[in-house]
């Protein structure tokens, strides 16, 4: 019988639960999300439960190098204005980067190939970082409609076209994350179906399924890059956006 690659995106209600017409049931979906906050605070808890040593081992040298990038990243794209939002950035990347790496366990499930889980981290983060943007400068918050020195005449062509830029960062936020961990999983699994295919029709098929496989196991190698990528690439464009709305140009 063969599955369809979409099935592995197949959001499953574990406890079901209803009232009225709205759905709250806890799925797969669910699942990993708590999982990847699981997996996460315990392994910087047992990292830093006894202090850390002075030698890192293996376990804190990976905790001490993800902290350290993520405060580059702060450090770098936001400054000393950006210090205290640095909780926000680090937790974000972690939680994206164990998401996306539990997801490629076998038979586990990634949240992040969901508009659901991707949109409402994006349209959230949008919504906090215009509010600091109104926090830090006020009304004046709104001059980035206009970019400075522009003649009058084009005024209302350019805030448009700035309202519509800067409201669609949170759609390509979501966009970008959602399509990246959905096109390489479907490619991953219609590639694996195919090799498997083959090496179940035997003869010559079965040898030359090797190829296939072969593939196979480097694309997945290549999506563990791409979930450690996508992780970075919402996170420094969370600290572009940040940096934009604080350092108001």
């Amino acid at each position: 019988m063969i599955t369809s690659p979409l099935e592995q995106f197949s959001i499953i209600s574990i406890i079901p639960f209803h009232i009225g017409n709205y759905y709250f049931s806890f799925t797969n979906s669910a699942l990993y999300l708590v999982l990847a906050s699981l997996a996460a605070s315990l392994l910087f808890h047992f990292v830093t439960a006894e202090g850390g040593f002075i030698i890192p081992r293996r376990w804190q040298s990976l905790v001490e190098m993800i902290y350290e990038f993520a405060a580059s990243l702060v450090q770098e794209q936001i400054g000393e204005k950006g210090k205290k939002y640095f909780p926000l950035v680090f937790t974000l990347f972690v939680y994206l980067l164990f998401t996306n790496l539990i997801g490629m366990i076998p038979y586990s499930f990634t949240s992040t190939s969901h508009f659901a889980v991707t949109f409402g981290l994006s349209f959230s983060f949008f919504f906090g970082i215009t509010i600091v943007g109104f926090l830090h400068h006020g009304l004046h918050f709104f001059s980035f409609l206009l970019p400075k020195g522009a003649p009058l005449i084009l005024a209302p062509l350019l805030v448009v076209l700035e309202l519509v830029s800067y409201c669609f960062r949170a759609i390509s936020l979501g966009v970008r994350l959602f399509a990246n961990m959905f096109a390489g999983h479907t490619l991953v699994k219609i590639l694996s179906g195919f090799a498997w295919t083959m090496l179940s029709i035997g003869g010559f098929l079965t040898v030359a399924s090797v190829l296939p496989f072969a593939v196979v196991f480097a694309l997945v190698g290549l999506e563990i890059g791409v979930a450690c990528l996508q992780a970075y690439v919402f996170t420094i464009l969370i600290c572009i956006y940040l940096n934009d709305s604080i350092n108001l140009h």
